[in-house]
């Protein structure tokens, strides 16, 4: 017994395990995933790995005739595609999500971002006197999408907005240099 409780447990003051108590790593089999939510993401994981450069060079992906050709083939992504956003454009016998009242109420309504605008700033602090807003409607527009097509998603788990809905809110806000489409760092 005490051989087993040195090995495992008591092990000595400088023999440090990281991690040791962190829940393991599931497989998509064991995670709690609705099955709309599950072949999505089968389905993203088909059509954007496997398109080569063929959604960079043309719009034959895009249902809704709304999309923009984006710069990363991830990015290349109709509203069509998506089930959540289809879940919103078959209940209003809609072509294109951009011309849902939702969307143009909460991602291009500046009232409603500017509401927005206040809780961002309350929970990550003030924000610079040389940051342009417009840059910062853009963002909270992207942010409120997500949340109104995904609801919650926790942290560090992102989806890629349609190419219709980026076009929409980056012709409502403009910039001069886009970022696009960046997974959350480890």
């Amino acid at each position: 017994m005490d051989e087993e409780c040195t090995e495992t447990v008591c092990s000595a003051p400088d023999d440090i395990r990281p991690y040791n108590f962190e829940p393991l790593i599931r497989n998509r089999d064991q995670l709690n995933v609705s099955d709309s939510e599950s072949s999505e993401i089968e389905f993203e994981e088909e059509n954007v790995g496997n398109q080569g450069n063929t959604r960079t060079d043309n719009l034959a992906w895009c249902d809704c005739e709304n999309c923009v050709m984006m710069e990363k083939e991830e990015e290349c992504l109709c509203c069509h595609e998506l089930a959540q956003v289809i879940e919103n454009i078959d209940s209003r016998n809609l072509k294109c999500i951009t011309h849902h009242e939702g969307f143009q109420g909460n991602c291009l309504n500046v009232d409603v971002l500017e509401v927005s605008l206040y809780e961002f700033v309350e929970r990550d602090g003030p924000i610079d006197d040389n940051e342009p807003i417009h840059e910062l409607y853009r963002y909270l527009a992207y942010r409120r999408f997500t949340r109104w097509i995904w609801h919650i998603l926790g942290k560090n788990r992102r989806k890629v907005i349609p190419a219709c809905a980026v076009k929409t809110i980056r012709d409502t806000f403009p910039s001069e240099s886009y970022v696009g489409f960046k997974y959350p760092r480890p």
